[in-house]
């Protein structure tokens, strides 16, 4: 069979594929992203059917979506808003980073996995889905509740965070020295505060200037941009996920309006390709070996989450039905745990940080949806509108 109709057969039926296993998670009332993450074992190496022809094009398509990923999270939020969140959550953020990153960690040494992995793996632990925790608040109607802005200034803060641990884990997994590591945090922190900075003073000039009435001038414009500065950040040893939520984070009002509604179908397409490649990396014989790991880190930091949102909500004095339904939002790990993984298996900390990494966000994405709707029946503990949404 000729090479290209090969390669347009095969990529076709992952793209129907993805859209019957999303379908099927509509109607499950669940993220796809486990899904998405079988359909990858299924046919990657040891699986079911394996690519042969597309496997490089979806890999290519995995990088975007991640960038992508990371650019409509920066969306989300205005400079002033990251700032503000950061404030108000700081202390229960490092809470939320000491006991759900320590974990990881401490389980990744135990088993084996050697300083880098374990690193890696304490990241994995630590990030909750802004995805599914996003999705869960509007599918719940929980927007208006009393708890929604914590949950969402502690999601903002893992999200700055990121900013700083990914050139971390990089350096490090990179055979990077101390120094080298310390100067890669000073430079992320040093453009991050940057950014913000700008953004804060000139970002609705900035918005201005880069978007016109032409969809087509701003679609290609958003994403060339953001596109440079991913490769920019990448040519400097940081982090091009990284480059693209910081360009995110410049845009406001009804430019980031615009650009998310243009940008959510792109997004959606290459995430799922992203999912779907890090499970064609994964040997599926690999996960029984791991199962135990995985479920205990899974019942460790589902707990350690509810744990956050007790102590932060307690601080706030929201009642108790609203603490719980925090942690229960909380307890999802999603993309950006794969984000975690992906680097650290690409920077060789090890094929079996991916197979536990798969294994542990097949539980926590099915079990995050499913813990929200348990503290569902608890509605409403009123409040104002919510926070953390970038306002047009």
């Amino acid at each position: 069979m000729h090479e290209t109709a090969l390669l347009f057969l095969e990529l076709g039926s992952v793209i129907v594929l993805l859209a019957f296993l999303a379908r099927l998670a509509i109607r499950w009332g669940l993220s796809p992203i486990p899904l998405y993450l079988l359909a990858g074992l299924a046919l990657g190496e040891g699986g079911i059917v394996e690519l042969i022809t597309s496997e490089g094009f979806v890999a290519t398509g995995a990088d975007l979506g991640v960038i992508l990923l990371l650019l409509m999270l920066g969306l989300e939020y205005t400079a002033a808003e990251l700032t503000r969140s950061l404030r108000q959550s700081a202390a229960a953020g490092l809470v939320d980073l000491v006991v759900n990153f320590t974990p990881g960690l401490v389980l990744g040494l135990v088993i084996g996995f050697g300083l880098v992995p374990a690193l890696f793996l304490g990241g994995v632990t630590y990030i909750s889905s802004s995805g599914i925790a996003a999705k869960l608040l509007e599918d719940l109607a929980w927007m208006g509740n009393r708890e929604t802005p914590l949950v969402l200034s502690l999601l903002v803060f893992e999200d700055l965070a990121m900013a700083v641990v990914l050139p971390i884990l990089g350096a490090i997994a990179l055979g990077g020295t101390f120094s080298g590591a310390l100067i890669s945090v000073a430079v992320a922190l040093v453009v991050v505060g940057l950014i913000i900075t700008i953004a804060n003073r000139h970002g609705e000039r900035l918005s201005a200037l880069a978007f016109s009435s032409s969809d087509e001038v701003n679609l290609l414009t958003i994403l060339g941009i953001t596109l440079v500065v991913a490769g920019a950040a990448e040519q400097l040893n940081a982090s091009a996920a990284v480059g693209a939520f910081l360009v995110g984070i410049s845009l406001s009002g009804y430019a980031a309006q615009r650009a998310r509604e243009m940008l959510t179908p792109l997004r959606d397409l290459f995430a799922g390709v992203f999912f779907v490649f890090f499970g064609l990396r994964i040997d599926p014989g690999d996960l029984p070996e791991v199962a135990v790991p995985a479920v205990i880190l899974a019942a460790v930091t589902a707990a350690t989450k509810f744990l956050v949102a007790e102590l932060a909500g307690r601080r706030q004095r929201i009642a108790r039905p609203g603490r719980r339904r925090a942690g229960a939002i909380l307890v999802a790990r999603g993309e950006f745990s794969i984000v975690i993984a992906g680097l650290g298996v690409a920077a060789g900390a090890g094929d079996d940080l991916g197979a536990l990494a798969a294994a542990y966000v097949l539980l926590m994405a099915s079990a995050g949806p499913v813990a929200a709707r348990i503290f569902r029946p608890g509605l409403g503990t009123g409040g104002g509108p919510a926070a953390g949404t970038k306002v047009a």
